[in-house]
């Protein structure tokens, strides 16, 4: 783990942090998570798009229209330890490829194929998660 955390938090991030991972991924097991969780701290740290006005997990969260798991039954229930484990994982600055520089994911489905483009150039595929990062006129440090 890094030294400084990537990112500013709270014990309310980790906690929300946790839970959007496992909405959106807990079938994609321990790294699917992850690599959610690396979507959502690089929506945090991008200064660039959408995410100009995004400076906490809070706010990427619950972003309009960001994650189709806020409004599932599965986000609001708790989190065990090793769900918050990865969260801080994902904090501390843990990232890897495809989702390394993504801002965003989709789930088309185990037998579609990802499309080239999202809202930004297609990275990469784990599992049932498509991988997006920013590309062409979109400048986004992260």
């Amino acid at each position: 783990m890094n030294l400084s955390p990537r990112i500013a938090f709270n014990e309310n991030d980790v906690e929300l942090l946790a839970r959007i991972m496992k909405a959106e991924a807990l079938g994609e097991g321990d790294e699917g998570m992850l690599m959610v969780g690396n979507v959502i701290v690089n929506r945090v740290v991008a200064n660039c798009d959408v995410f100009r006005d995004t400076r906490n997990i809070s706010e990427v969260v619950y972003q309009k229209n960001a994650f189709s798991g806020v409004g599932q039954p599965l986000f609001n229930q708790p989190v065990n330890a090793k769900e918050r484990e990865l969260a801080l994982r994902n904090i501390d600055g843990y990232r890897v490829e495809p989702a390394y520089s993504a801002l965003w994911f989709k789930n088309p489905g185990s037998n579609t194929a990802c499309p080239d483009q999202f809202y930004g150039q297609l990275t990469g595929r784990y599992k049932n998660h498509c991988f997006y990062a920013p590309g062409g006129k979109l400048n986004c440090d992260l």
